[in-house]
């Protein structure tokens, strides 16, 4: 059990990330190709890297440098996945090649007592060890990675609207509480189900939330209660069976597959290019499917500074709702 304590500075500093975090998003996509458990979540995936890692270079580097060093094991060297990756993966990847090497061989020591470091760990002190490192972490991310960008992206924005409707409607209570079945909020202290016993006291640094698409049931930390404080913990409700028959099949029959796909994504709110990335489609094709949609009167759309976001109308959300089968007649 992990028990973050709150004071109430930190309560006004709780942040859920903007992004996904390309890092966190490696080492636990490397961590579903460790075990079976959950891999039906992501079958396809699964089956698309296996397909391209297998029998070529990068697949023989993944499975001899990269799993070892970011074993599914209690311990994580965390200089491997640095805060500066919320920015995205180059600032990521240079902060690793930037540490300190007295830091690099503490953590590997770490990881070497706690579940075994490989004999060229031993090397990442040294620089070019690490900018090697760093190299093969940008060639796994390109290859298994970033073909899922776009899903990703839209589920890690579909989660960030979710929880910043349980802080309108809750305030942060409400958004902590909500943030996975593992996750209880029981004010000032979060209590999160751990590979470890212990407890995090953020005394007034604030917590960052990181919503991560490969993380599965269990959130994950930093080991090093010094750093910048976050948790990762995994999207809500996007990896379900596809049914044999969509339930929305006549909506589909509607507005078109494309639309009804659009209407069903602003169930949350989204911005003109978070629907874009959602749909697979450009930014003017989204636009042209919310103005379709708002002029039906089944989304509104408010421009703030730059961007436009879209939310349904009780029309919209009223199409949404699946039909009640009416009663059979009586005899």
């Amino acid at each position: 059990m992990l028990r973050i304590h709150f004071t109430p500075r930190d309560l006004a500093r709780v942040r859920v990330a903007s992004a996904p975090d390309p890092l966190w998003e490696i080492a636990c996509s490397l961590h579903r190709l460790q075990t079976s458990r959950g891999r039906w979540a992501y079958a396809d995936w699964y089956r698309e890297t296996r397909t391209v890692l297998a029998g070529t270079q990068l697949g023989t580097a993944v499975r001899r440098l990269l799993v070892p060093v970011l074993p599914r094991a209690r311990y994580l060297p965390d200089f491997l996945t640095p805060h500066e990756a919320a920015d995205g993966l180059d600032r990521g990847l240079a902060a690793i090649v930037d540490t300190p090497p007295d830091r690099v061989a503490h953590e590997i020591g770490l990881l070497d007592r706690s579940s075994g470091a490989p004999d060229w760990a031993s090397r990442l002190p040294e620089r070019e060890a690490r900018e090697d490192l760093a190299g093969l972490l940008r060639a796994y991310h390109e290859a298994v990675v970033a073909p899922y960008e776009n899903r990703i992206l839209a589920t890690v924005a579909a989660e960030r609207a979710l929880r910043g409707r349980d802080a309108l409607a809750a305030g942060v209570d409400g958004l902590l509480a909500g943030l996975s079945p593992a996750v209880r909020w029981h004010p000032p202290v979060l209590h999160v189900d751990y590979v470890e016993d212990r407890d995090l006291h953020l005394a007034g640094r604030g917590l960052r939330l990181v919503p991560s698409y490969f993380c599965w049931q269990s959130p994950v930390s930093m080991a090093d209660d010094t750093l910048r404080p976050l948790l990762v913990y995994p999207v809500h409700g996007v990896r379900r069976p596809v049914p044999e028959r969509p339930p929305d099949a006549s909506l589909a029959a509607l507005l078109g597959r494309t639309r009804a796909a659009a209407l069903r994504s602003l169930a949350l709110g989204a911005t003109t290019s978070e629907l874009a990335r959602f749909l697979g489609v450009s930014v003017p094709t989204a636009t042209h499917h919310t103005t379709v949609l708002r002029d039906a009167g089944l989304v509104h759309s408010h421009r703030h500074h730059n961007t436009v976001l879209h939310t349904l109308t009780p029309l919209g959300a009223a199409l949404l709702r699946p039909a009640s089968r009416p009663a059979p007649p009586e005899p």
